[in-house]
């Protein structure tokens, strides 16, 4: 669940985010509805005050705090994959030095505009005229590591964007590797109606080591990718991708994989949690997104299977209901559920790894009954 965050790390305040909760801030809409993960144990985890307790949850469940130096989607997935990041990603506040922005002009074939840190949907508001007028695509940034390219699909055909962000991918090394470049496509004929596609594509750095995905497919398991899984790890380690334009199409993918005969991992991304609702500070409708994901689960379940077992986390926050769009850093999640798990509560853990770990041990432990 991209962004589902449970309340502020103890580091949160080094990163501006000092009381953030994203789960808080939804419940507090009033319009949060989530009695599948209720009754697994949601509610039973450390410092989760606004999800009803049960006294007989049918999930081990646990929070988690990150050890990365880092709060977006690449250091999170990474070291839910098993890589803790030493360092974090190269962040702009300023936009991009000239030595980044001529060389990427050059390779790319195109002028720029912008180039600062914007909303996604303010800046194609601000400056998606002059981008059509002018054929400049427009580059902007985040408080996250990211290279971001808006263009009209019209102007700009969603293959050529895809060009131009691997352009900017391989430009963008060493002390300016910034964790993803993003291609964000948008339609409309003006200010008023300029509004984003579910055509974006991320465009992330190689793993720099073998992640759990690169250790399960090495030894012979399926590795499947849903969403922007695939993008995240650049491929590394992933046997068989399926991209996605949004939750629906996420959540029924998993429902095909599930009554799918595979021998490994299926991990899966959704991204409207963060890109549709906390990014643009909409509590109510993250409240109904995450309504809408516990309502399909409820159904899921029932599809698993005798050896299956489900894990439900996120990989970072992105509180609504904050002074800012940007993500959150807060401790995150943890469900694990499946017929031959014995529920427990671990408590609070101490780096996102640990998924990556139990993932590796419920498949190769040869069947034990527990993680």
């Amino acid at each position: 669940m991209d962004s589902f965050g449970i309340g502020e790390a103890p580091d949160a305040a080094a990163f501006g985010d000092a009381g953030a909760n994203t789960v808080r801030s939804i419940a507090a809409t009033g319009e949060l509805q989530m009695p599948q993960m209720t009754a697994m144990g949601f509610g039973n985890i450390d410092g989760v005050e606004v999800i009803a307790k049960t006294d007989s949850p049918t999930a081990t469940v646990a929070r988690i705090r990150e050890k990365s130096p880092g709060k977006d989607t690449t250091i999170g997935h990474w070291e839910i994959a098993g890589l803790v990041s030493e360092s974090a990603m190269p962040t702009y506040p300023d936009g991009f030095p000239p030595e980044i922005i001529d060389a990427f002009e050059a390779a790319a074939g195109y002028g720029t505009i912008c180039n600062r840190p914007y909303s996604g949907t303010d800046v194609i508001r601000d400056y998606g005229e002059e981008h059509l007028k002018t054929g400049k695509l427009i580059v902007y940034t985040s408080a996250d590591s990211v290279f971001q390219i808006a263009a009209h699909e019209e102007l700009v055909p969603l293959e050529e964007l895809y060009r131009i962000c691997r352009v900017a991918r391989e430009l963008l090394q060493g002390k300016h590797g910034v964790g993803r470049v993003i291609a964000r496509p948008f339609v409309g004929t003006c200010a008023a109606d300029f509004k984003r596609t579910a055509n974006r594509r991320d465009f992330s750095l190689v793993p720099p080591k073998a992640t759990v995905l690169n250790r399960l497919s090495e030894a012979g398991y399926d590795v499947i990718g849903v969403g922007k899984i695939g993008d995240i790890f650049s491929m590394s380690g992933i046997t068989e991708t399926h991209p996605t334009h949004g939750n629906t199409e996420g959540m029924d993918v998993a429902a095909a994989m599930a009554e799918k005969d595979f021998n490994g991992l299926c991990f899966i991304n959704l991204v409207d949690f963060d890109m549709l609702y906390g990014h643009r500070q909409d509590a109510a409708g993250y409240a109904a997104a995450i309504s809408a994901f516990d309502r399909w689960l409820g159904d899921f379940i029932g599809q698993l299977r005798e050896d299956d077992a489900l894990i439900i986390t996120a990989d970072h926050g992105c509180d609504p209901s904050d002074n800012s769009t940007d993500h959150t850093r807060e401790y995150i999640p943890y469900l694990l559920y499946g017929k031959r798990i014995h529920p427990e509560n671990l408590g609070t853990l101490y780096g996102f790894d640990h998924i990556s770990e139990t993932v590796w041990r419920l498949l190769t432990s040869e069947g034990e009954d527990n993680e």
